[in-house]
């Protein structure tokens, strides 16, 4: 279940909250929207962690990834080239990477190229472990900051970027899960 996003608090919990305040804080300028999502998922912190890590492949749980080239070792500023799937209004993107924390499981990225319409996109990955129905399970948090695009409204901006990350969220909870399950790493 993706959670409610942080302009509509109803239903988003006190670790949640707590979580947005201490790592999920973006300078939110005239024109740009911004919002939080979060989806439990019922596979242990360690194994989810390791595929929101790999920044150099994003595919792996990215649904409308096709490809991903990294230039560099994957250190704070390296650049990725992404392939985007059709359907998309997009087939490129350019995305440097702002933040690999494994201490604290904080991933940011912000795209700097491509041709889409997401200009000064930023975004937050964060991981908990929390208890799922008494076994181990995490709490993946993803926030982001965007402009609104010329001729479109706040309100559109921020359901085009929700709908893609409740996507991308709902793929890495079925792979995490799918992963969990393999490799009876879900007790």
């Amino acid at each position: 279940m993706v959670g409610p996003m942080i302009g509509d608090r109803r239903g988003c919990g006190a670790p949640e909250e707590d979580f947005i305040r201490r790592h999920h804080k973006h300078d939110v300028g005239e024109n740009q929207c911004s919002s939080s999502l979060v989806k439990h998922i019922k596979a242990p912190l360690p194994l989810v962690w390791s595929l929101v890590r790999r920044f150099d492949q994003p595919q792996r749980y990215k649904p409308f990834v096709s490809r991903c080239i990294a230039q560099g070792d994957l250190r704070i500023g390296t650049v990725r080239e992404v392939n985007v799937k059709s359907g998309l209004p997009a087939t490129t993107s350019k995305e440097r990477l702002e933040l690999l924390d494994d201490e604290e499981h904080i991933f940011s990225v912000r795209i700097v190229g491509g041709d889409h319409r997401l200009k000064n996109y930023s975004s937050i990955i964060t991981v908990h472990p929390e208890t799922i129905d008494g076994r181990p399970g995490t709490m993946v948090i993803e926030s982001f900051v965007v402009d609104v695009p010329e001729g479109n409204t706040n309100d559109e901006t921020c359901y085009f970027v929700e709908a893609l990350i409740k996507c991308n969220l709902k793929s890495l909870a079925d792979v995490s899960e799918h992963l969990a399950a393999q490799t009876g790493d879900n007790q």
